[in-house]
């Protein structure tokens, strides 16, 4: 397994990572009374916005998975909006799987449909970018021994520590401390968002510590 190529994916990621600092600290300059907790639902669209444009800033440029086939402007028109459609399925059955857990299911609707968009972003938009509109390809990237590289180990890790520190989050929401950041759904997003921030870093570094184990075949 190449150094060279670890050492991109620990870049993208820590870019990654720095992308969701900045769109906690840069927008208090340019919008009055910015914050996390106070202003969390302006937060979780610059948030989602950020991380979604460089993570197809940085698909374009590394191009990780890159088909050696040549495709045709109409083809590219397609898949680009089979990816979009399927973003707005994910964030359609992220908000209906929140509902199910116990999310208001018509108070706080928006709250609810921008966290479902915070989740998709940090995992449903990586499946699009790595995978493109397969779903055959995601079935195969998350079932057990299905990564064929080191950028489908890291979605795998990514993915998993977002939603499970989204689900983690929840865990503060019924006590009756009665803190600002108990309302919904701050501590799930800032739990998911957590998790995908341990992700990225935690990915490159388990892949490296197990670069030896790791074998990578095409199928």
């Amino acid at each position: 397994m190449r150094e060279a190529e670890i050492r991109r994916l620990l870049a993208a990621n820590l870019l990654c990572a720095l992308s969701i600092v900045l769109a906690a600290v840069v927008p208090a300059f340019f919008l009055d009374g910015f914050s996390v907790l106070g202003t969390h639902l302006t937060w979780l669209c610059v948030c989602s916005v950020c991380v979604a444009t460089l993570n197809i800033i940085l698909h374009l440029v590394l191009k990780p998975n890159q088909s050696p086939k040549r495709r045709s402007l109409a083809h590219k028109i397609s898949r680009f909006l089979k990816c979009c459609i399927y973003f707005f399925m994910s964030c359609i059955l992220f908000h209906a799987i929140i509902v199910l857990y116990g999310a208001p299911l018509i108070e706080s609707v928006t709250e609810t449909f921008l966290f479902a968009v915070l989740l998709s972003t940090f995992t449903t938009l990586q499946c699009l970018c790595l995978l493109g509109p397969n779903i055959q390809a995601w079935i195969r990237v998350f079932s057990k021994n299905g990564a064929m590289s080191i950028w489908e180990s890291s979605l795998q890790i990514t993915s998993m520590c977002s939603i499970l520190g989204a689900w983690f989050g929840a865990f503060p929401i019924p006590l009756d401390w009665d803190r600002p950041w108990q309302v919904w759904p701050i501590s799930c997003s800032l739990g998911a968002t957590f998790g995908y921030m341990a992700g990225l870093i935690i990915a490159p570094l388990w892949i490296h510590w197990n670069r030896k184990q790791l074998t990578y075949k095409s199928r």
